[in-house]
């Protein structure tokens, strides 16, 4: 069974800084699509940044150059580096694994999802 444990999440202020990591257990990523998806509250759920298994990168257009996401397959990890944060970015992240096939930005097609780590940007 896998398991995606996603840390890193905290209380910031404006134009602050987190890394976001999110690990998994239970099998080998290095061939999986994975991606961060952000939940803030009354809303859904949205995609925000995901990479596939040749390390090509695709972002959410509400990222504009301040995300970046990576992936470290020997630690079983993918992270996403989120810097000149706003208010509008607090919610609930959540990492996502997708078993067969590539990155995509709709939440359904994922496998395997982690618990949440919450994000608050304070103004």
């Amino acid at each position: 069974q896998v398991q995606l444990v996603e840390s890193g999440g905290g209380l910031v202020q404006a134009g602050g800084s987190l890394r976001l990591s999110c690990a998994a257990s239970g099998r080998t990523f290095s061939s999986n699509a994975l991606a961060w998806f952000r939940q803030a509250p009354g809303k859904e759920r949205e995609f925000a940044a995901g990479i596939n298994s040749g390390f090509s990168t695709y972002y959410a257009d509400f990222v504009k150059g301040r995300f970046t996401i990576s992936r470290d397959n020997a630690k079983n990890t993918v992270y996403l580096q989120m810097n000149s944060l706003t208010p509008e970015d607090t919610g609930v992240y959540y990492c996502a694994l997708r078993v067969v096939g590539d990155v995509w930005r709709q939440a359904g097609i994922y496998d395997y999802w982690g618990q949440g780590t919450q994000v608050t940007v304070s103004s």
